[in-house]
């Protein structure tokens, strides 16, 4: 069913049959007398039939493990969220396994690569095609559409698609599904041989050559299309009726302001598929309307790790790396003290890089990205965040689905951070139970694109000039190829919920000196940032070398490329401690900037914290955690980590 508008044009439901394209679906043409005389030559009325052609077609359903080709043209970040909606409502209802055909922007692929690998959803392929080498097969058109030659695509796609793929379902980004995709799928059943002989003939005489040709005959006319590709169909259609196998219309239910879609069905439980081509989304107006907007919602927060569950009586299609994760998680015991550690640390977590638009900062030599990370209950800290941070950051966010969209509303509410383009958020979708902080590191670290980054903690304010100080500092002591170090910002931290932000390294010792401030956690770990040397900051001009030492977890400016965080520390304890001995293996110099601070705001302790306080078998799995590292230092850098060791027992032996 073509729409009379989309959002994002990229497509209805629709069908192509042997790399023809057979569009089954209403068309709303730009001739409003045409788009009523073609809608009832392919199922009935406007809408009036009441799916009459529902009823006479009863599909027999595919063998549940044949195979389903679903394509999807995908552009930008906000279509590369609406597709993993639907992507949802597919795998909820479906018993067949599936191949996606995703024609994606480089933005897209990037994110939907990082997510599908991630997902690891069983019986699902994925294949991406690069839509920059279809804009010259379409940018002779002129479109005033405003998704530009994205809408244009699905014209090309039986030109692309693989010369043996003899169906594909072609979606709309912005549908959601109430039914399985199997049942649409058997309605190709319904395309008779003769048909199916004449469609062989047509390929062979060219599709392409086809809409071609009436196209330009069109734009003699019409001179530019507003439809995107629908102006196309419909003159193709006009010219050729017999292409069009008429579809249920349950299978495109429109919720724009110009369809009638109250009059496709008797209850709103018979709809099929559900379309949002209208800009309002799910603020249409609809005798069904909170029926269409539960639909929808109830996938948009859906759990999407439920969705891994496998096909069963198929082949077992795993997604790589799938088999040795189910071996690896079969081989613990769950009675071991430390079993949620070790799930924890297997865990494979959805990740959706760059869940909202982002605008990259233009390449600079010194630039330097924030990264940190948070959960639901520090949200609250962003906006001060990018007051005192004018620079790009570089977040990862562990969420729930439902969390997820309350960020997204939160976002999009905030003056502060609705105005921030170069802020890259990251959504780390919630597995397990114990807080994955260095995976979350790792994820915000990875996605940074400056040369150098600034590893932070989300709950710490850096001084209104840092970025600017950092960038400085940066090229005067002339890091990269030149000198390997790590730049350490002394931390400080108030137990104060109002403070009145110092403006200068001289506004901040005096505050220390009232009371008002400490350096960070003297009073509960002093050993984690003693090496500094806070007396020797006070009076130091120039930035100054400092000794590793046991437990020091200083925050540090480093290149892009340095160590990965320590993914088996998870919950509370030690899991910065092990990135700086990584750093010192690898002959990082330890430099203290003179001008540089941080302070860190108080809020309620996080839950791992809690059990590290309260359980004597997570201190112990902590420390079980720490040998183990060890032990891996000592196969990668031999003895030279035999000081960390040695260290490490003096601490606590002193303790």
């Amino acid at each position: 069913m073509l729409p009379r508008g989309r959002p994002r044009a990229l497509g209805a439901v629709t069908l192509l049959l042997l790399l023809l394209l057979l569009v089954g679906f209403f068309l709303f043409g730009r001739d409003p007398e045409y788009g009523l005389r073609a809608a009832a030559t392919l199922d009935g009325d406007l809408y009036g039939s009441r799916n009459r052609s529902a009823a006479s077609l009863q599909p027999l359903l595919p063998p549940k493990c044949e195979l389903l080709h679903v394509a999807i043209v995908c552009a930008g970040y906000n279509s590369s969220r609406e597709v993993i909606t639907l992507v949802k409502s597919l795998l909820f209802y479906r018993k067949n396994p599936l191949h996606l055909h995703l024609v994606t922007d480089a933005i897209a692929r990037n994110i939907l690569e990082t997510l599908f690998r991630t997902w690891m959803v069983p019986a699902v392929v994925i294949r991406f095609y690069d839509a920059e080498e279809l804009k010259p097969l379409i940018s002779w058109i002129p479109n005033k559409h405003y998704s530009g030659l994205y809408g244009l695509m699905k014209l090309v796609l039986p030109s692309i698609l693989p010369l043996s793929l003899a169906r594909v379902i072609v979606l709309d980004t912005d549908v959601t599904f109430s039914s399985d995709i199997a049942e649409l799928w058997a309605l190709f059943a319904h395309f008779s041989g003769v048909i199916l002989l004449w469609l062989d003939r047509l390929r062979q005489t060219g599709w392409e050559q086809m809409w071609k040709l009436i196209a330009k005959q069109e734009l003699l006319t019409l001179m530019a299309t507003s439809l995107a590709d629908q102006d196309v169909f419909n003159a193709v259609i006009k010219e050729h009726p017999e292409l069009v196998h008429p579809l249920p219309c349950v299978w495109n239910v429109q919720l724009s302001d110009h369809t009638l879609a109250e009059r496709c069905y008797l209850e709103a439980a018979d709809l099929k598929v559900i379309h949002w081509n209208s800009p309002k989304k799910l603020r249409v107006k609809n005798k069904h309307a909170e029926f269409f907007r539960n639909l929808h919602l109830t996938f948009l927060g859906y759990d999407g790790k439920l969705l891994r569950r496998e096909l069963f009586g198929c082949p077992n299609q795993l997604p790589p790396g799938a088999e040795q994760l189910q071996q690896a998680l079969a081989q613990l015991d769950e009675e071991e003290p430390c079993f949620e550690f070790r799930q924890q640390q297997l865990s494979v977590h959805r990740v959706h890089i760059t869940f909202l638009p982002h605008q990259p900062p233009p390449p600079r030599p010194h630039d330097v990205t924030l990264v940190a990370q948070l959960s639901m209950d520090r949200l609250q800290m962003l906006e001060a965040l990018c007051r005192h941070w004018p620079g790009p950051m570089s977040l990862a966010l562990y969420l729930t689905d439902a969390e997820a969209q309350q960020f997204l509303h939160f976002v999009e509410t905030s003056p502060v951070l609705s105005a921030r383009k170069d802020v890259a958020y990251h959504i780390v979708y919630r597995e397990g139970p114990l807080y994955p902080v260095n995976q979350l590191r790792n994820v915000a670290l990875a996605q940074a694109l400056t040369p150098y980054v600034f590893l932070s903690d989300i709950d710490f304010l850096p001084a209104y000039s840092l970025y600017d100080y950092l960038r400085a500092s940066i090229e005067q002591l002339e890091l990269g190829s030149q000198r390997k170090a790590a730049l350490v910002v002394p931390a400080f931290e108030t137990l104060h919920y109002r403070l009145s932000f110092p403006n200068s390294k001289a506004e901040l010792l005096t505050l220390l000196d009232a009371g008002s401030l400490y350096t960070f956690r003297y009073h509960e770990w002093p050993q984690g940032h003693a090496p500094t040397d806070y007396a020797r900051w006070r009076e130091a001009k120039a930035p100054y070398h400092v000794q590793w030492a046991a437990d020091y977890e200083p925050y540090v400016v480093v290149p892009r490329d340095c160590p990965r965080y320590d993914p088996r520390f998870v919950g509370f304890g030690w899991n910065k401690v092990a990135h700086i001995i990584e750093l010192d293996a690898q002959e990082y110099e330890l430099l203290v900037l003179p001008e540089a601070f941080s302070i860190h705001l108080p809020h309620a302790p996080s839950l791992d914290i809690s059990r590290f306080r309260s359980s004597p078998t997570y201190r112990h799995c902590l420390q079980t955690l720490k040998e183990e590292f060890h032990q891996d230092l000592s196969r990668r850098y031999g003895a030279a980590a035999l000081k960390y060791l040695t260290a490490l027992q003096q601490s606590q032996s002193r303790a």
